[in-house]
């Protein structure tokens, strides 16, 4: 069994305590706004003091949807047309108030609602039958589907 840590498609993730995953962004050391993925200058008030900081790794499904089809370039997930399978995307409402985009783990409509839990998970990024499969970032429903 291996213990070296997963290969991280995303630079914007760090594993606590060698597993659980967090969201790292950045803030503004003047007006407090949080970005994803962090920046280096505020769109709020034109600040260039931000610092990096994480941003959690629960929050709330803002919105959300099912990606039906296989998304055009530049999108690069390793599937065909053939071998595509459909997947929930949302937007998940920090603690910070910043909602962020990302891949949601169920794709049946009938498990998803606006205001539900939403804990951040590691995915596979990429062609599923590469041997070395990079991981990503996600969110599942609190508690599984």
């Amino acid at each position: 069994m291996s213990t070296a840590p997963p290969e991280l498609a995303c630079p914007h993730i760090r594993l606590r305590d060698g597993a659980r995953p967090v969201l790292l962004g950045s803030r503004c050391a003047d007006c407090a706004e949080h970005y994803f993925p962090p920046c280096r200058s505020c769109t709020r008030c034109l600040s260039l003091k931000l610092e990096p900081c994480e941003l959690g790794d629960r929050g709330v499904l803002w919105s959300w949807t099912i990606q039906a089809f296989l998304p055009k370039a530049p999108y690069n997930g390793g599937e065909t047309a053939e071998t595509f399978q459909p997947y929930g995307v949302g937007y998940v409402e920090m603690p910070s108030g910043l909602k962020v985009e990302a891949r949601l783990t169920v794709a049946d409509a009938a498990q998803l609602h606006i205001g539900m839990l939403m804990v951040l998970t590691l995915a596979h990024y990429g062609a599923p039958e590469r041997v070395a499969a990079a991981l990503t970032f996600a969110f599942e429903p609190e508690g599984g589907a």
